[in-house]
């Protein structure tokens, strides 16, 4: 089973807890501007997204690191802060911006899935961010879609020309 983080933006409402227990459980204080994962505003649409590390296969933080200081532990990618020297070229190499430096350590953070109880996920309180089996995912969001989506064909003007 290969757990992850999924985010369902439409259900944040912007309340910032997955940050504060981010930062909490990471440097044992409430200090957002610490966290792993962040919430973006985009107020202009009345939306918000938490976003954090997605774990890439490539990995391009760690092929980037010159010091060997991020290393892949069950699919998960961790910053091992006592052999980072605060370079910031994963920072860099990341395309999704979810590896930052913090002025606090000089070293860089990102998402490790807190050893697998991600804090984000726990807080939330709308399930907005959930740790799940994404193996599951596809079928869910299948699911979801057919809900949406009314495929049932109607009387006469959907049914395929040889049944007319």
């Amino acid at each position: 089973m290969e757990m992850a983080l999924v985010i369902d933006p439409g259900k944040c409402t912007a309340c910032r807890q997955c940050e504060l227990a981010c930062s909490y459980r990471h440097t044992g204080e409430f200090n957002p501007s610490r966290s792993r994962i962040v919430v973006f505003d985009f107020h202009t649409k009345g939306r918000f997204v938490p976003y954090t590390c997605t774990q890439c296969d490539q990995a391009w933080c760690q092929q980037v690191c010159p010091v060997g200081a991020i290393t892949n532990e069950n699919g998960v990618k961790v910053v091992h802060e006592d052999i980072c020297v605060g370079c910031k070229v994963c920072t860099i190499a990341c395309p999704f911006g979810t590896v930052n430096y913090d002025p606090a350590s000089g070293k860089v953070i990102k998402c490790d899935l807190c050893g697998g109880d991600p804090a984000c996920a726990a807080a939330c309180p709308t399930e907005a961010i959930v740790y799940t089996d994404i193996s599951v995912q596809g079928f869910e969001k299948m699911r979801k879609w057919a809900e949406r989506v009314d495929t049932a064909p109607q009387a006469g003007g959907d049914l395929p020309p040889a049944a007319h």
